[in-house]
């Protein structure tokens, strides 16, 4: 039951996420969809990838940990996007695609010897506080250049991209406004970044927002109620 409800939930996001794709002129295969599983435990969101979705966000490091430990047998590519504590990135790395929130320089520093000793190249993320909210973690957008020619010395770690919320009251319209200026912000950064960062991902909306973010420019939506929708939570 819970696997035909999770597929109808996809079959709609994805249809969701075309229209909005089309609108900025992009075809819908530009934009990634993770599926954030933090309020299911491992059956459902095997369900989730059973249906199809491989894409998987957690935001705790610990759900991640005994997830991708307990579907090992899925061929899921784990995204960590909400906080991590410095004295978890052992841990966590090997289990990690993509880690969408590096909100410090002391933290892309662990990443960086963690991911130097264990001889890979991690891809990341920075976060950028695009609402000016006290409550939100991430780099103001003004510091931004300078962070980026800093994560430039980083051998074992890829700076893919940008990651931001809209702001926890801006509404539908501040979401946008909001979109718009880290849009406008990556497009600024890509004149003046190093060689070796890239640019081209830009994680942003969820469930409520998603649509906005992805007319606004987003190639990554973080989408976790919608998908549940008729679903409760343990």
């Amino acid at each position: 039951m819970s696997l035909a409800i999770i597929s109808d939930n996809l079959a709609k996001i994805r249809e969701s996420i075309d229209e909005a794709a089309r609108r900025s002129g992009r075809s819908g295969s530009e934009v990634t969809l993770v599926g954030v599983c933090k309020y299911f435990g491992t059956d459902i969101t095997r369900q989730v990838a059973e249906a199809g979705l491989l894409e998987l966000g957690e935001n705790r490091p610990q759900q991640l940990w005994e997830k991708a430990e307990a579907l090992g047998d899925l061929p899921i590519r784990w995204h960590q996007i909400g906080k991590l504590q410095r004295n978890k990135v052992r841990r966590s790395l090997p289990m990690i695609r993509l880690f969408h929130a590096a909100d410090s320089l002391r933290l892309l520093n662990e990443i960086n010897k963690e991911a130097a000793r264990i001889d890979i190249v991690q891809q990341v993320l920075i976060e950028v506080n695009v609402s000016g909210e006290e409550t939100k973690h991430g780099f103001m957008p003004n510091e931004m250049e300078s962070i980026l020619e800093k994560c430039s010395q980083f051998e074992a770690i890829q700076i893919c991209g940008l990651m931001a919320m809209a702001g926890l009251h801006s509404g539908l319209k501040g979401a946008a406004q909001e979109f718009e200026s880290m849009r406008e912000l990556r497009e600024r950064l890509k004149r003046t970044k190093p060689e070796n960062v890239k640019l081209d991902e830009l994680s942003m909306g969820m469930s409520r927002d998603y649509h906005i973010a992805i007319e606004q420019g987003a190639t990554i939506v973080r989408v976790g109620s919608s998908l549940f929708e008729g679903i409760p939570r343990f």
